[in-house]
């Protein structure tokens, strides 16, 4: 079988990594599309995965607008040259792809339908597949959505496909046990982020003055960061940020993604942006779970009391853990369900109801 693997965000490359590996070694084609993205490629590099540019995204949402029929049009091309079967990925270009060509397109969506606009009306009627948590199950209009139990980030965070490496703390240069705090700042420059805000620079830096009384703080960030934060940037290779993330006291920031990574990994996770009450799978995590906690910039002062209120609490680290497993005990590893679903989907062109999956063979 020939897959189509469609890269728009670094994020994606961790999500789909595993499933390009395993459904290589299977014995299927795969191949891989990107966009000019610095971060995106280097981990596609880093990772040993061969791919194609497709070109740059726009900077204004009609420069964007006009990209994504160049986007669109690139891949049905390449998918009806080289025969693709399925495709594979999160965006509108690989739905519109499929329209043309034969091929079937799997969208791998988180996202609730209301935060995402532009990507539900004209990215979703036109996919053969929306995949989906089932966290979304009231947040998803699309009657093509499939749900699963469980989050992009256990596809390559669960247990059977992540395991820490200690050697990244010699890297950062800290020691076994010591107390350090991992922040991440996003850019809210996608299309979706039209209006969102997070934490400003007078609270990222009220933040760090906080938690540098307490130990270590490395900060990652999506733009350049503010020059009074340059001297704490995350300075270990990006392949390594889940190894690191996995042994940190506490992650702070106003990234989704990110805040979930914590999460499945037993991290307390803490953000702050006006999406706080708007992802239906972060709302999982923390009112079922209660791996993380959720404000918006105007509840700055309750963040601030969390942190404090945590960092006084004996046996965090342990307790985070407890959650995390009741946590795993609920989910499935995404990958093997990819795996399974793709060449169900792709070799016998079945597209099964949810009530025929059993999942716990996932587990």
């Amino acid at each position: 079988m020939k897959i189509l693997i469609d890269i728009g965000h670094p994020a994606h490359v961790h999500l789909y990594r595993n499933f390009y590996n395993e459904m290589t070694e299977r014995g299927h084609s795969l191949y891989v599309t990107v966009k000019n993205l610095p971060s995106a490629t280097r981990l596609l590099y880093l990772y040993g995965i061969p791919y194609t540019l497709i070109g740059s995204k726009g900077d204004t949402l009609a420069s964007k607008g006009v990209r994504q029929v160049f986007f669109s049009l690139r891949l049905a091309a390449m998918a009806s040259r080289l025969g693709i079967d399925v495709g594979v990925g999160s965006s509108i270009s690989l739905a519109h792809a499929s329209v043309p060509s034969r091929m079937k397109s799997v969208i791998f969506d988180d996202d609730d339908d209301l935060v995402q606009p532009l990507m539900t009306r004209y990215g979703h009627p036109f996919a053969d597949m929306i995949v989906s948590p089932s966290s979304l199950k009231n947040a998803r209009a699309s009657g093509k959505a499939l749900f699963y139990p469980g989050y992009h980030e256990l596809a390559y965070l669960h247990p059977c496909r992540f395991t820490p490496d200690p050697e990244v703390l010699n890297d950062a240069g800290v020691s076994q046990g010591e107390t350090f705090f991992i922040m991440r700042f996003n850019a809210f420059r996608a299309h979706h982020d039209k209006g969102v805000e997070g934490l400003t620079t007078g609270q990222k830096l009220e933040l760090v003055k906080l938690l540098e009384s307490r130990g270590r703080v490395f900060i990652t960030t999506e733009a350049e960061a503010e020059p009074e934060l340059a001297k704490y940037r995350l300075g270990v290779s990006p392949e390594k940020a889940h190894s690191l993330l996995s042994y940190a006291t506490m992650f702070i920031g106003d990234s989704q993604t990110m805040t979930s990574e914590a999460a499945v990994l037993g991290v307390p996770a803490l953000r702050c942006n006006t999406l706080a009450e708007s992802i239906s799978y972060l709302r999982e995590q923390e009112e079922t779970y209660g791996l993380t906690y959720a404000y918006k910039p105007a509840e700055f002062g309750l963040l601030r009391e969390r942190i404090e209120s945590l960092l006084g609490e004996p046996g965090l680290r342990e307790e985070w853990q407890r959650r995390r497993n009741r946590m795993l005990g609920d989910m499935i590893d995404v990958t093997a369900f990819m795996v399974w679903l793709t060449e169900t989907y792709g070799m016998r062109g079945e597209r099964r109801d949810l009530s025929e999956i059993d999942f716990s063979r996932f587990r």
